[in-house]
């Protein structure tokens, strides 16, 4: 079994490891920073906006079961890619839109896909999801581990995180891992 590792930034990192977690062919989801200047960041240094990271996912998926161009396809769905540094109320550049690619392969299929997505005009502004290459990946502190499925009665999962994971289930279900629940 190959192994691919695909780092994502859509907003909050919790909605995106809810959603990730329940996809075939994906093993792992890490939430944590990604994409900023200061190593070993904490949680609150990240929130200050002063450290340059985004809130992100590193997932590991099994590419001979969900493909990046799937992930990414997941990705531009559950969140909006064309609000410069904000997903909804959390405002900061720690919630950019960012693909941060491993490989030269994801970089073009990061391209091309922004590219596609502009030229359907899915959306009434453009697309400002950066694509970067992946630097030094920092796991989150444990308590912001797999948020959603030890707090889902929490007001934030409730009203953010339930209706993109019920999105996700409705527009992805064909990757709908065997195991995911309905939880929400």
């Amino acid at each position: 079994m190959s192994q691919e590792t695909a780092t994502l930034a859509g907003g909050c990192f919790w909605c995106l490891e809810a959603v990730y977690q329940q996809v075939r062919g994906v093993d792992r989801v890490v939430p944590g920073y990604c994409g900023g200047r200061v190593p070993n960041p904490t949680y609150k240094e990240v929130c200050s906006g002063r450290t340059g990271h985004a809130e992100a996912v590193q997932i590991t998926f099994d590419p001979e079961i969900v493909s990046f161009r799937d992930l990414l396809s997941i990705f531009f769905a559950i969140h909006d890619p064309t609000t410069l540094n904000r997903q909804g109320a959390d405002v900061g550049t720690q919630y950019r839109s960012a693909i941060f690619y491993h490989d030269e392969e994801q970089r073009r299929a990061a391209e091309a896909m922004i590219a596609e997505l502009e030229a359907r005009q899915i959306w009434p502004q453009p697309i400002v999801t950066e694509v970067t290459r992946a630097g030094a990946f920092y796991p989150a502190e444990d308590y912001h581990r797999d948020y959603f499925r030890r707090n889902p009665y929490q007001g934030y999962c409730r009203v953010v995180i339930a209706p993109k994971l019920a999105k996700f289930r409705q527009s992805f279900a064909h990757l709908l891992a065997q195991s995911a629940g309905q939880t929400s």
